[in-house]
């Protein structure tokens, strides 16, 4: 009989070497496959590179007192990244690459008494699928709405206008006072939104049909893109990946160019050094690295499952990673020339331009400016292009995480219903999104992303790296990654995945569980009851871990000892699928 290959003699005795848990190395199934490296290499960024890149970043500058701690702000951030937000991420690429399984089955080869953080994963992925592409609805609706000569948010002339408004550009002795709103805030609340239909969560008004058509086309697009699986979502992001960096580069020469840009640009980068011993810029830089990078949610673990066995996950990690924070990087510069140039037109400081957090920062601000840049069509254009795009592929990632989990985890029902299943759940997702659509819809999209993955996404991945690092063990894991690459992590990467990481991740839930500042958007100050239905919007997610622990214990036949001792062990998959064609399996 003839030699086995050498890529089997290497893989074989790796195997021999450390009995694992896992599949034999190279398989031979029917799950899909990147068609490209590229492919894969661009759905990562795309889904770690999204519209929180463009706003948070820049905006937890701004809040921290801009310049003031910006350049002290970085130290924290690289330095959280370094280890924390980087180890975590190469950690998911490496299990979802060598598990080959989505969020939900992979815990029966890790871990299966945590099986319910799969389950939580997919609540969760499901509330921010709720308002995230009401968002990027917003952006096609300013999109369309950019297609004319003169910007609708231009002057103070609209019907919507109110004597409030104040238009300053192009102006002189013009007096910009607390009241004063300028034409872009009122087309963004009161004819986008419609804010003064709404009386609050407790009467949100009718639904504003324009932006459910901008909806129904935002999800016909993901559909189309991701009902076929990852070799059609693979190409698409070829486009909706690659093309915000060509406009990001667009807006920053025109941005460097404006005047007043200046302004911004000290004010983004100057340090305050006194501001290090602040916990709070601490405690923002760590979650904007976390939330940023998106471990916990799923998509880097179904993303790297439909990789080769073999491929570099670790360079995979490190070049990602490093792209996603020096696109943070650039889109504070794209954000702070405009920010500098409207302060010099208003003649005020810098800090006092932008007054609300998140979405406004794009759908007022930064919109206002272009609004009376020369050209402003065409940047208004691409700059909601962008918008969409960005937004595009991190739904497509999120959508991805449910999609490979539960069609995994029920393979025999859904294997060749993959059509049906991704419509029955983009229709839900619809439907979940209708509220938000509403007059009031903003103010359910706020109480959405504070509650829906906030706290409840962070104790989720906290589990998940203890169940990896302490209970399937460090050793296994390292064992695992030597199988895939044929080198085992440093002991770096050792301390961050059983130490540093999880204390990271400790420290972000506490400083937010114990620092829950009150919950307004544009003057509105939340109600009580509203708050704690955010609670229990984070808590149905997260209560499936204990479920699932308290439902496996139960029904695991034996004494209590014994059911921890099946409960905790994994599940040997070695025979699950076959090998491919031309290997032979190491003799016993």
């Amino acid at each position: 009989m003839s030699a086995p290959p050498a890529e089997f003699l290497i893989t074989g005795q790796a195997a021999l070497a450390n009995p694992s848990p896992a599949p034999l190395l190279t398989q031979a199934d029917s799950r899909d496959k990147w068609r490209k490296k590229m492919d894969f290499l661009l759905s990562v960024i795309g889904f770690a590179v999204d519209l929180g890149n463009v706003w948070r970043f820049p905006y937890i500058c701004y809040q921290n007192g801009g310049g003031k701690e910006t350049g002290a702000f970085l130290i924290p951030y690289i330095l959280m990244a370094i280890f924390g937000g980087v180890p975590l991420f190469y950690m998911e690429l490496a299990l979802g690459q060598f598990h080959r399984v989505g969020a939900i089955p992979i815990w029966k080869h890790i871990c299966p008494i945590f099986k319910g953080i799969g389950f939580a994963i997919c609540i969760i992925g499901l509330y921010v699928s709720f308002y995230y592409n009401t968002i990027i609805a917003w952006a096609l609706y300013y999109f369309y709405s950019s297609f004319t000569h003169t910007l609708p948010w231009t002057s103070c002339d609209n019907p919507w206008n109110t004597p409030n408004c104040t238009s300053y550009f192009g102006k002189s002795n013009v007096t910009w006072t607390n009241h004063s709103k300028s034409p872009a805030e009122e087309f963004y609340v009161r004819k986008v939104l419609e804010l003064q239909n709404s009386q609050g969560l407790s009467n949100v008004g009718g639904i504003r049909w324009q932006l459910l058509l901008c909806l129904f086309l935002i999800f016909t697009i993901v559909y189309f893109s991701l009902w076929k699986g990852v070799k059609t979502s693979g190409k698409v992001v070829w486009v909706t990946a690659t093309l915000p960096y060509a406009v990001l580069l667009i807006l920053l020469i025109r941005g460097a160019t404006l005047p007043g840009a200046w302004r911004g640009i000290v004010f983004y980068l100057r340090p305050n050094w006194e501001k290090l011993t602040s916990t709070a810029v601490w405690v923002d830089a760590a979650a904007q690295i976390f939330f940023s990078l998106g471990p916990g949610f799923g998509v880097l673990l179904a993303l790297s499952s439909y990789n080769p066995f073999h491929n570099n996950c670790y360079r995979d990690a490190i070049i990602t990673s490093v792209v996603n924070c020096l696109t943070s990087f650039l889109s504070g510069f794209v954000i702070f020339t405009v920010l500098g140039y409207m302060a010099e037109m208003r003649d005020v400081e810098v800090e006092d331009v932008a007054r609300d957090k998140g979405p406004s920062l794009l759908f007022i601000t930064y919109p206002e400016a272009i609004a009376n840049m020369v050209g402003s069509t065409f940047f208004a254009i691409i700059f909601f292009l962008m918008m969409i795009t960005l937004g595009l592929d991190s739904t497509f990632g999120g959508l991805e995480a449910m999609i490979t989990a539960i069609m995994d985890e029920y393979p025999h029902l859904l294997a060749k219903q993959r059509e049906l299943f991704v419509l029955g759940l983009i229709t839900t997702c619809f439907l979940g999104s209708v509220a938000t659509l509403t007059s009031g819809g903003s103010y359910i999209v706020k109480l959405l992303e504070e509650f829906g993955a906030g706290c409840s996404i962070l104790a989720v991945v906290f589990l998940e790296s203890i169940a990896v690092s302490w209970f399937y063990g460090i050793q296994q894991f390292c064992n695992d990654v030597k199988a895939m690459l044929g080198f085992a992590p440093g002991i770096y990467w050792q301390v961050c995945w059983a130490a540093v990481s999880p204390a990271f991740l400790a420290f972000i839930i506490a400083s937010s569980l114990l620092d829950q500042p009150p919950l307004t958007l544009f003057d509105y100050q939340y109600p009580d009851w509203s708050i704690l239905v955010g609670y229990l919007i984070g808590a149905s997610s997260f209560i499936c871990i204990p479920v699932y622990m308290v439902y496996k214990l139960v029904w695991t036949p034996g004494s209590l000892k014994q059911r921890l001792a099946v409960c905790l062990r994994p599940e040997k998959r070695a025979q699950e699928q076959p090998m491919e064609p031309g290997l032979t399996p190491p003799a016993p």
